[in-house]
């Protein structure tokens, strides 16, 4: 079996390490104030490391699971990863990234003696801890075949996307996709409550015609009773993914009005509701923001 190192012991990082350690793999972490506790991690044999390129030099495949562009690019060019690494050692990348990025990245990886993938995940931290995640899988085809028993050990559905970047594209096509449907949901349930119309009655209507689907199911509990603790995904992750979503437009020349007035969105709940906040909670902060709409406009 091969040893695997993960870099990014978050929400979502500790359930794929629990599930790499669950398949019998040798596992090996870094230490990091924002992991999350690996007490039940190291009881199942995990060894960790404060140093990030003596965990890279040690291990077989490596996986970075942080929060975006920035912090892989820190992980692997400043932390002395690229420098440490042994030929033919494996850097599947779980972030969402900038495409663009990803590309010098996997350029970077090879220049040293590795192999690279970007494997960027969907769904939730219940679905990590479950091993039911969804990977989209960039890189060279006969990588992701060798790879795919150890992915397979903490994702459920798992689609090989093309060439290195191509998981990351896909990503951000996804996550504009599922965060403009929050956004514009949101904005619904908000006109909804001031309007006076019964929440219940709301998602039943919408539940029976062209509202249903992931998202709506995601945001139900919000709407019904104020309870976010179903999707726990911050405004200011919705955020880099939007500008992250936009930037790629901006580099293929796509059209964006729609991504940009949702990344918009987003960021004025970053600025009001604080960073933290989750998703769902964009309806109560829309809301509000209606209201103060409603009375200066009354004033005027």
């Amino acid at each position: 079996m091969k040893r695997i190192g993960v870099i990014g012991v978050g929400m979502m990082g500790h359930g794929i390490a629990t599930n790499i350690a669950k398949h019998g793999y040798e596992l090996a972490l870094l230490e990091h104030a924002g992991n999350q506790p690996l007490d039940a991690l190291r009881a199942a044999g995990a060894t960790s490391t404060p140093d990030a390129a003596a965990l890279a030099a040690s291990v077989d495949v490596l996986l970075l699971c942080v929060t975006g562009t920035p912090q892989v690019e820190e992980v692997l060019f400043k932390n002395g990863v690229l420098d440490a690494l042994r030929p033919g050692t494996v850097i599947i990348d779980c972030s969402t990234a900038i495409p663009a990025s990803t590309l010098r990245i996997a350029e970077a990886v090879k220049h040293a003696g590795g192999r690279f993938l970007d494997a960027p995940m969907t769904r939730t931290p219940k679905e990590a801890a479950e091993g039911r995640i969804n990977l989209i899988v960039g890189g060279e085809r006969a990588l992701f075949d060798e790879c795919l028993p150890l992915l397979q050990s903490f994702a459920e559905n798992i689609v090989y996307a093309g060439e290195a970047s191509s998981g990351h594209r896909l990503k951000l096509l996804h996550n504009f996709v599922s965060l403009g449907f929050s956004a514009v949901l949101a904005e619904a349930a908000a006109c909804a409550n001031r309007a006076g119309v019964d929440p219940n009655v709301l998602v039943s209507v919408l539940a029976a015609g062209g509202g249903d689907g992931v998202v709506f199911k995601r945001l139900r509990p919000f709407i019904e009773s104020a309870d976010s603790s179903g999707f726990r995904f911050s405004m200011s992750n919705a955020l880099k993914d939007m500008g992250y979503y936009v930037e790629m437009t901006d580099e293929v020349g796509a059209s964006n009005a729609a991504a940009s007035a949702v990344r918009e969105v987003y960021e004025r709940a970053v600025a009001e509701g604080g960073p933290n906040t989750p998703v769902p909670e964009l309806i109560a902060l829309l809301e509000g923001e209606a209201g103060k709409n409603g009375q200066a406009a009354r004033a005027a």
